[in-house]
């Protein structure tokens, strides 16, 4: 099993790096023979640590979806494919990803006004210190977390985006309610990095998973700046294709 080393005195709890361990074999492929994990007792001696600890990383592991406890058999891995989520000129989440599940759904997680950073005056191309709406937004794919983002919008343009996004639950239909029929995307930059605390939360993952990281910029049919966004992906659960 890949990374086997448990370190003990470093603020992260045995379970919590155990379940890392074996997400990570999983997604090696260390178990595609038998399609179980280890027994309790195996993993036990592996890791030396007692089968309580296991069972709590084994636990960790069903809440991602990762693994499923089967009476009389064992943890069984799940086989679920990856959402494929297409980067183009009109990327949508829900319309990116519905054709492969039941359901999508997005909530507003918080949201707010801030001062535009210099980095965000110039994305937005507009002056630094102009009011923005600020979003927190998780998105659900067949009632599992897939995607965390936040997004900055013009205050002046869209100072109640806030609002229409919670009764409606879609950037599009917010943009359209405010003027904009259309739009597009105009740059995406994906980076991956290990999740952080609020991934570990919302995304419901462990310490050690991976998220992509996209950062967007989207404007009107006019070419003005309308949502600078920066979303964070679970790894194990979509994959980006660029569609030309």
């Amino acid at each position: 099993m890949a990374g086997q080393k448990i370190q003990r005195q470093t603020g992260v709890a045995l379970w919590r790096q155990i379940a890392d361990r074996i997400r990570t074999s999983i997604n090696h492929g260390d178990f595609d023979e038998t399609g179980m994990v280890p027994p309790e007792t195996a993993l036990a001696l592996q890791f030396g640590v007692n089968r309580h600890t296991i069972r709590s990383a084994l636990a960790a592991l069903a809440q991602e979806g990762i693994v499923r406890a089967v009476q009389g058999r064992g943890t069984l891995i799940e086989r679920k494919e990856r959402l494929s989520f297409p980067i183009s000129r009109r990327t949508r989440f829900s319309q990116g990803i519905g054709d492969q599940v039941r359901e999508t759904r997005s909530i507003l997680l918080a949201s707010g006004e801030e001062a535009a950073s210099s980095e965000l005056a110039r994305q937005l191309k507009i002056k630094t210190g102009a009011p923005l709406v600020r979003l927190e937004t998780l998105g659900h794919a067949d009632q599992r977390p897939v995607s965390r983002a936040t997004s900055w919008f013009p205050a002046e343009r869209f100072g109640d985006i806030a609002e229409i996004y919670r009764a409606m639950g879609s950037i599009t239909k917010a943009f359209k309610e405010l003027g904009v029929p259309d739009y597009v995307r105009v740059v995406t930059e994906i980076t991956a990095t290990h999740a952080d605390e609020g991934d570990l939360t919302d995304l419901q993952l462990s310490p050690g998973a991976i998220v992509l990281v996209a950062q967007a910029l989207n404007a009107d049919l006019d070419n003005v700046p309308v949502q600078y966004s920066i979303s964070r992906f679970a790894a194990d659960r979509v994959r980006f294709t660029v569609e030309n």
